[in-house]
């Protein structure tokens, strides 16, 4: 795990530096050059982030799907820390993929919210995981709570490509890739970049899923102990 770690905090830190610091000029003549990508043009940046975070969003709530199924299967509690602690960081990564989608939208659209559909499927999502964390606090019965919460990490686990990568592009809306947007499918659905940019996105896309593999395997530990001093307590 500690490849993961140092490999995540490299990777995380070279796309950083190259996506802030490497310039976009209308024509390139270099690696080291990214183009001005029309209707985003500077703002383009944020590629390298807001479709990483949002990646790993749902990669957090597919993994704790998957936990989720292996409680009902075992009824090992081990497996709810491990789903409530990818839950947790799917979250996280929500809120950070609605921070810099709205930091996006505020350049492009001129405020930082204005309900477009992306926007509002990711809202849909944060209030399914909002609930699905109260539902948690408000069970006493570890056993109870655990049942109850799989079966919420299945269904709402379901959901969440849904809301992040299908409805937003069914219905029409401002963000790029919605429906009627002759040119919105570019330029990550269809990867319409040059090799540059598409090497720092992939690098990214690398970076924050083992970013996230790490902070899992920290999270899940800590829960563990957590879990054992509340039965020491009782």
């Amino acid at each position: 795990m500690k490849a993961v770690k140092y490999l995540s905090i490299i990777l995380v830190t070279f796309v950083i530096i190259a996506g802030i610091a490497i310039p976009m000029v209308p024509e390139p003549q270099s690696l080291f050059e990214f183009p001005i990508i029309p209707g985003l043009e500077d703002k383009a940046r944020n590629i390298f982030f807001h479709v990483p975070v949002a990646w790993t969003s749902v990669l957090g709530f597919l993994v704790a799907l998957y936990y989720g199924f292996k409680y009902l299967r075992t009824k090992n509690l081990d497996y709810d820390i491990q789903s409530v602690s990818s839950a947790g960081l799917g979250m996280m990564f929500c809120l950070l993929a609605t921070v810099t989608g709205s930091i996006w939208a505020k350049f492009n659209w001129g405020s930082f919210w204005n309900w477009d559909p992306r926007e509002t499927s990711i809202f849909i999502l944060l209030l399914i995981y909002g609930a699905y964390f109260a539902l948690r606090s408000a069970l006493g019965s570890d056993e109870a709570r655990a049942r109850l919460s799989a079966v919420y990490a299945i269904l709402a686990g379901l959901t969440a490509p849904f809301f992040i990568f299908i409805m937003p592009r069914i219905v029409g809306g401002l963000h790029p890739g919605a429906k009627g947007d002759t040119s919105g499918s570019t330029p990550v659905a269809q990867l319409h970049m040059p090799p540059n940019m598409r090497f720092v996105f992939f690098v990214s896309l690398i970076g924050f899923s083992l970013l996230f593999i790490w902070l899992l395997n920290v999270r899940i530990r800590a829960a563990r102990v957590e879990h054992q001093l509340s039965i020491k307590d009782h």
